[in-house]
């Protein structure tokens, strides 16, 4: 199976080479074509545009980084558009807002071409190994038609129905994720100035109710103020932002959210932006490197 690659950051770079390794020929793209490199040594094809990649594949898929890269790559000169008709399908697993992944689809069909939203829940090390959730929405056909490749990137695929439900489900994921992390960074620094140990407190949360891969996973680095980005905190608080207004749009009261939303506002205006989103710790933290 032949498939198109448009995007090569953190986590499209893992997911084609995970494609790569498993057998499927693979044609990538990325705006900065160098990132294209490592791909080609373990097989892949590059095309040169958008526009190109679609031409030579039945399916295309997309990860890129917001709204607007998810716009520019279909409706850009040299753009998915300007390829995609009767018989190709465009998968942007993206995250985005509903609106847009309707905006695309719309487009895509327009031309006779088949659209499937497909974000996914899941950062850089489920991306390299295969560990992804997949949260499909849009054309049937093609999700079935997709469905070997999903069950190469992710350990599990929904299929959620019309589009922009996709985009719902991943935006409604990532706000419960984000004002986790701020209430997790806040019970860190509260333990370690009032006495206790931080690590102990690890060690007590991951054997209660409240256990889970992130506290887990995440604790001990962001204890030793290492924030390797897995998933950028600037990507974050665009998901914040995006599902605050999604609640805005159903009358959906979130205060916590759009508390953790300004915790992660101000982490950028420290220049936190690339690092991991667990760097807002640092937000709470903060009085303690100024002591």
């Amino acid at each position: 199976m032949e498939v198109g690659f448009l995007g090569l950051g953190i986590m499209g770079k893992a997911m084609s080479m995970n494609l790569l390794k498993n057998g499927f020929k693979v044609t990538v793209w990325n705006r900065t074509l160098s990132k294209c490199n490592e791909l080609v040594a373990h097989g892949a094809s590059v095309g040169q545009t958008p526009a190109e990649v679609v031409n030579k594949c039945k399916i295309t898929i997309a990860m890129l980084s917001d709204p607007a890269a998810a716009l520019s790559v279909v409706f850009d000169k040299d753009g998915v558009l300007e390829q995609i008709c009767s018989g190709k399908g465009y998968i942007d697993m993206s995250t985005v807002d509903p609106e847009t992944s309707c905006k695309i689809s719309e487009a895509i069909t327009s031309k006779g071409g088949q659209f499937l939203e497909a974000p996914v829940s899941g950062s850089k090390q489920p991306a390299e190994t295969g560990q992804l959730v997949i949260l499909a929405a849009g054309e049937k056909a093609l999700y079935d038609a997709a469905v070997p490749a999903f069950d190469i990137l992710g350990k599990k695929s929904f299929f959620l129905g019309q589009v922009g439900n996709g985009a719902k489900m991943k935006l409604v994921v990532n706000m419960i994720m984000g004002s986790m992390m701020n209430a997790f960074s806040e019970g860190l620094v509260l333990a370690d100035r009032s006495g206790l140990n931080p690590n102990d407190l690890l060690d007590v949360l991951d054997l209660g109710a409240i256990a889970n891969p992130m506290f887990k996973g995440k604790g001990p680095a962001m204890l030793q103020n290492n924030y390797s980005p897995a998933f950028p905190l600037k990507h974050q608080q665009k998901d914040m932002r995006l599902a605050l207004a999604l609640g805005d749009e159903n009358a959906v009261p979130m205060p916590v959210a759009a508390a953790a939303n300004e915790a992660f506002k101000k982490a950028r205006s420290m220049g936190l932006g690339d690092l991991d989103f667990s760097a807002v710790f640092e937000t709470v933290n903060v009085l303690k490197h100024s002591s």
